[in-house]
């Protein structure tokens, strides 16, 4: 019996230079991922089921959003426009595991299901990084790949200004 993982199935299939980075599950979520991993959140990418409102007779829009953790994705703006919808949100997590087999905080744009036709949006930003870290298709796993591995992907595209730089805070 053969292990099937369509994930990282995927991820050698496009011949991507990728390292598998376990991860405690409780630590899945990127900002305490990259506290315990000592990775900089600027060099972290969170894959973002996002939704918009469905037209009448018509399924409702979806895109998987890939942006820095130092950044936050600017759903009503550009991602609405690019859904072409008067209204985006954020896919809940019943809804992101019923769309992409995937937990949040594993979530990844790797061995999406056959047929999910998501399109897949990266941020500028997240280009101009030498590696990144994303999930890993569980919660279990991160993979550390070169950004360029991403636009190997069916269905994605780099977009500027998908996404806004967080202001820093006053400590």
């Amino acid at each position: 019996m053969t292990n099937v993982d369509p994930v990282l199935d995927q991820v050698a299939a496009l011949g991507i230079d990728c390292e598998v980075m376990p991860c405690d599950p409780a630590l899945a979520d990127t900002a305490d991922f990259c506290a315990a991993y000592g990775i900089d959140p600027a060099d972290s990418a969170n894959a973002i089921l996002v939704a918009g409102k469905a037209r009448a007779g018509e399924p409702r829009p979806f895109a998987l959003c890939l942006v820095l953790a130092t950044h936050r994705l600017d759903v009503n703006g550009a991602v609405r426009q690019r859904l072409g919808s008067r209204k985006a949100s954020f896919a809940g997590a019943d809804e992101t595991a019923a769309l992409t087999g995937m937990q949040i905080g594993g979530v990844t744009p790797f061995g999406l299901p056959h047929g999910s036709g998501v399109p897949i949006w990266i941020d500028g930003e997240v280009m101009a990084r030498d590696r990144v870290v994303v999930g890993g298709g569980s919660r279990d796993r991160k993979l550390l790949l070169p950004p360029a591995g991403l636009l190997a992907l069916p269905g994605a595209e780099a977009v500027e200004d998908l996404a806004k730089p967080i202001p820093p805070t006053d400590a």
